[in-house]
């Protein structure tokens, strides 16, 4: 599976630097991860639609559906029994995701019901990502 993650904006915290570098090193052993950023600002809704094109995109927003770690893994491992060789991660900027972008996902995901700072979602996202495919494998790094 081939992974790209659209996030508004590079990480400019350095322990969120630290984590998505963290992270899309562990995942890139897993499956084809690509980050991209679009800058903040009027097109950055249009920029993230046009790279997603063509992807199944997972939408990260506070309103969307909160599932478990183990819910995920089993949705990924559904996603590729059903040919999506393709998601895209978009991830919005401090002001959130524009209306179109909501409107254009084919699964809106929440992480909590708190809000989180953008960098800090991107990374608990990319984890829980790589979480469930530690979970496929059955693999020591997630515990129940």
């Amino acid at each position: 599976m081939r992974w790209r993650i659209v996030a508004v904006d590079k990480p400019k915290l350095s322990y969120a630097r630290e984590g998505v570098a963290f992270y899309r090193e562990r995942l890139g052993r897993l499956a084809k991860v690509e980050l991209l950023t679009v800058r903040s600002g009027p097109q950055a809704a249009r920029r993230q639609l046009e790279l997603s094109e063509g992807w199944f995109r997972v939408v990260l927003d506070e309103r969307g559906e909160l599932v478990r770690s183990l819910e995920l893994a089993r949705r990924i491992e559904q996603w590729a029994g059903r040919g999506l060789g393709r998601v895209a991660l978009l991830v919005g900027g401090a002001e959130g995701h524009a209306d179109e972008v909501r409107a254009a996902a084919d699964w809106l995901w929440s992480l909590s019901p708190l809000t989180l700072q953008h960098e800090l979602a991107l990374v608990v996202a990319m984890e829980q990502i790589y979480r469930a495919y530690m979970i496929k494998r059955r693999s020591p790094y997630h515990r129940e």
